[in-house]
């Protein structure tokens, strides 16, 4: 048993940060972990609680045969404190991992506090000496202050890209007697309420989204946003049908009120526990608020919607991983400093979580002079890190996990899609777990 005198420092309670904080207890090192709410809030976070899910509180599908659902699993393996409170605060959505968002904040907060955490609730405005590991997890909108001192120890710029946050519905103010209960091809069950729109409707909202008043951008903000998170006004621009084969596709639903398949839908997906909260699923918008009410009430059954919260865009920063940082999570030159989260260039919750704890126990096993972690490559993890490491610097993007990042298996090709998948997710939690036997990595 290690003895606790060792100690990391960590800044920023988010999702990286606190599956940070808790694998580095895991490994039997002290943790502080400073975070800056409520003394101060980022543009993004309304809550005081650790770990704040700020765009939707879907953690995507658990099914082994996506990439997904085997990154969760991996999670899970590894002990993750994120994966434990999602399953604990978990909500109805179909086959995905989607959460009552206050609830699992608030018992994020409760585990990492009661592992032995220390959590200091103030604003770092510089970074602290880096005589002991330190790791930096700011999330993807860093304050000024930090993100200047991460420009000032890596000599280059941070890169920027922007996200659109999707509207969030009062559940009460829906009409169920247009909106029906569902999922695509019947997978799941009815856990999604699905708007129907016909030919003329679609059209005419197609429209008034072009036309309506948007946020406007500032000069250094005119940069496109991450593919899998456009808003929906920049795929509108792509073509009236571009909507329609997205995030609004109809297949696989029919409309029980008038027995006929829709033009194209809108999928509402529950938020709480309570249902009285619902997502629009991908429909991230840059419309002003006021705009998104007039034309977010043309769709069947939100008529007399009212919403908690609007559509917004919001800065996303991330660094040059390939050229800065190695696949340990530290940065070239400063073994002491590790990078987690967003800020790592990846893209999506469960990732981010990925790279907190790589960089949570690998800071901690530095403390203890311990040999340092890279999973495999054939596991979704492994994968993830030597893509953010590897990628060509020149163009390097944010990722989500996907199995185009793991070596296919020798029989895949010989397979079917949904087999081909398996095996990929067979074939890396094989893998883990003889590397975790090996490593001799506790959960």
């Amino acid at each position: 048993m290690a003895k606790e005198k060792e100690e990391i420092l960590i800044v920023g309670g988010g999702l990286a940060g606190s599956e940070a904080a808790w694998q580095a207890r895991l490994e039997g090192v002290e943790v502080t972990l400073f975070e800056m709410r409520p003394v101060r809030y980022s543009p993004a976070h309304r809550s005081p609680h650790l770990a704040e899910l700020v765009c939707s509180n879907s953690l995507r599908s658990r099914s082994l045969d996506t990439a997904s659902g085997l990154l969760k699993e991996e999670l899970r393996r590894f002990g993750s404190v994120i994966h434990r409170a999602a399953t604990e605060t978990a909500v109805p959505a179909g086959a995905a991992l989607a959460v009552d968002r206050e609830a699992f904040a608030r018992r994020v907060t409760s585990l990492v506090e009661a592992a032995g955490v220390r959590v200091v609730r103030r604003e770092i405005t510089q970074l602290p000496p880096l005589d002991q590991p330190l790791v930096l997890a700011t999330g993807p909108l860093p304050s000024d202050a930090i993100a200047a001192a991460v420009q000032r120890l890596t000599g280059a710029d941070s890169l920027y890209f922007y996200d659109a946050i999707a509207p969030i519905v009062d559940g009460a103010t829906i009409n169920l007697e247009r909106a029906f209960w569902g999922s695509r091809y019947g997978k799941g069950g009815q856990d999604y309420l699905n708007c129907p729109l016909d030919r003329e409707t679609y059209y005419r909202f197609v429209d008034e989204i072009l036309r309506a008043e948007k946020v406007p951008l500032r000069d250094f903000e005119q940069i496109p946003p991450f593919e899998g998170c456009l808003p929906i006004e920049d795929l509108a621009l792509r073509g009236r049908e571009t909507l329609a084969h997205g995030p609004m596709r109809p297949v696989g639903l029919c409309d029980p009120g008038s027995g006929r398949a829709a033009y194209a839908v809108v999928q509402l997906r529950q938020d709480n526990a309570a249902a009285s909260l619902f997502n629009m699923v991908g429909f991230q918008t840059k419309m002003i608020p006021s705009e998104q009410k007039r034309v977010l009430r043309m769709i069947p059954g939100l008529e007399q919607a009212e919403f908690f919260r609007f559509g917004s865009l919001h800065r996303n920063a991330f660094v040059n991983s390939p050229r800065l940082l190695l696949p340990t999570l530290q940065l070239r030159g400063l073994e002491n400093l590790f990078l987690a989260g967003q800020m790592t260039g990846v893209e999506g919750y469960i990732e981010s979580v990925a790279t907190g704890l790589i960089a949570g126990r690998n800071a901690a096993r530095l403390a203890l002079s311990r040999p340092l972690l890279v999973p495999p490559e054939t596991t979704a993890i492994g994968a993830l890190l030597r893509y953010t490491t590897h990628a060509d610097p020149e163009s390097f993007q944010p990722m989500h996990c996907n199995f185009g990042l793991l070596p296919p298996p020798a029989e895949a090709g010989r397979q079917g899609r949904k087999a081909r998948r398996e095996a990929y997710s067979q074939r890396a939690l094989l893998d883990l777990d003889a590397w975790l036997r090996k490593e001799g990595t506790r959960a």
